[in-house]
């Protein structure tokens, strides 16, 4: 396998006793984080709370995030504000907006979580000069709009540009279905890419191997990497996050 590509999955998911200074349980597991990758990327995650759970209100002041919700049906509240959320709904969260996130439904709330480090947190950790005060970026129009944050269904529209919230590079956001045996290449030249297996089965390969995927597998291919991804008998269906690296990953 390629050196540097990083696998995740479900399995044995940590325990946290409340989330965000709540009460409750939760399950919670990384599937990569920042070592290893050029990019902006700060981590990606996978959560999850029981009926009736709750992931506190909180604020980011260094990273923007996005949530895709897998399973359940869920209230995210984003600056006081209530909106349903439930599979394939994609919320992004810009740098200063207070959310949260309760479980109304009778089953598990799962979400896939991607953490970005903000243009400015970024050069910091660089060591470069940090970029001016932006201005606040306009909100993309969605389901519901909010003052910096956006809810979508990304079973509605397939593909993203979270630009019009985010401040950093992620470039696109998409959800990708492939008939069975179908083929598509990821190239990660002047971009990073994190998929997450949504439904189906497949294998995502190069050269040196393969990895079977199926729900819950996680594969991000840092700078300069390259894989095949193919479906299965049943078909492939995967999340899919590109991230732009200016200047080609030089640190």
């Amino acid at each position: 396998m390629r050196e540097g590509v990083i696998i995740g999955d479900l399995e044995d998911p940590s325990v946290v006793h409340g989330v965000h200074g709540t009460t409750g349980l939760s399950q919670w597991k990384c599937l990569a984080r920042r070592a290893g990758l050029f990019g902006a990327w700060e981590a990606v995650e996978w959560a999850w709370i029981p009926p009736g759970g709750v992931s506190g209100e909180h604020v980011h002041t260094r990273t923007e995030e996005l949530y895709f919700i897998l399973t359940g049906r869920g209230e995210m509240t984003l600056d006081g504000k209530p909106h349903p959320v439930g599979p394939g709904s994609l919320i992004l969260t810009g740098l200063g907006t207070k959310h949260g996130l309760r479980n109304v439904g009778d089953v598990g709330l799962g979400w896939l979580v991607i953490e970005l480090l903000s243009p400015h947190t970024a050069a910091v950790l660089r060591g470069a000069e940090p970029p001016g005060r932006a201005p606040r970026p306009p909100t993309q129009r969605g389901e519901e709009d909010v003052t910096n944050a956006v809810v979508l269904n990304l079973r509605q529209t397939y593909e993203v540009n979270p630009r019009g919230v985010f401040t950093g590079p992620l470039r696109s956001i998409r959800l990708v279905n492939l008939k069975p045996g179908q083929r598509a290449e990821l190239s990660a030249a002047g971009e990073e890419h994190t998929l997450f297996t949504t439904s189906g089965s497949g294998e995502i390969s190069s050269d040196e191997g393969a990895i079977p995927l199926k729900y819950g597998v996680s594969v991000t291919l840092p700078l300069g990497t390259g894989m095949t991804v193919t479906a299965g008998d049943a078909g492939l269906e995967y999340f899919l996050a590109s991230l732009e690296v200016p200047g080609g990953g030089a640190r």
